[in-house]
């Protein structure tokens, strides 16, 4: 745990980004792409892809095997930077509806313990409509 607070988006950016890239390059990898093609799309350094292949990058925290089926169905989506970007927030979207930022979140910084999504303003649902949630991009 780090001794100090982070918001939700510092979790995001120092620990989730870096965990679905990883997932993504190890799917895309599956697929039988090139390291180097990954590395194109996932818009990272070669030696980033290796890193996450091997396991030796982006291994602080975990996803459920729910996400882990998205995350390999968003995997087959990405064709270009376009669609990476797409299925990045898509994915970053269904961290954030399933509670599971909120979760890494309490795993990692030093929160207090009635911090909850609803109570910080961190729930997807607040006080938009579907059809503003679904143009928000952060």
């Amino acid at each position: 745990m780090v001794n100090r607070l982070l918001h939700p988006q510092e979790i995001e950016v120092f620990y989730v980004l870096p965990a679905l890239r990883k997932h993504i390059a190890m799917c895309m990898k599956e697929q039988g792409m090139k390291q180097k093609d990954i590395a194109e799309v996932l818009q990272v350094e070669g030696a980033t892809v290796s890193q996450y292949i091997s396991e030796k990058r982006a291994n602080k925290i975990t996803f459920n095997n729910a996400l882990l089926a998205e995350i390999k169905q968003s995997t087959v989506r990405i064709t270009n930077k376009l669609s990476m970007i797409r299925e990045i927030q898509h994915l970053l979207r269904r961290v954030r509806e399933t509670n599971t930022l909120c979760t890494i979140h309490h795993s990692i910084s030093d929160l207090p313990e009635n911090c909850t999504p609803a109570e910080m303003g961190c729930d997807v649902g607040g006080e938009l409509g579907d059809e503003a949630r679904t143009r928000i991009c952060y």
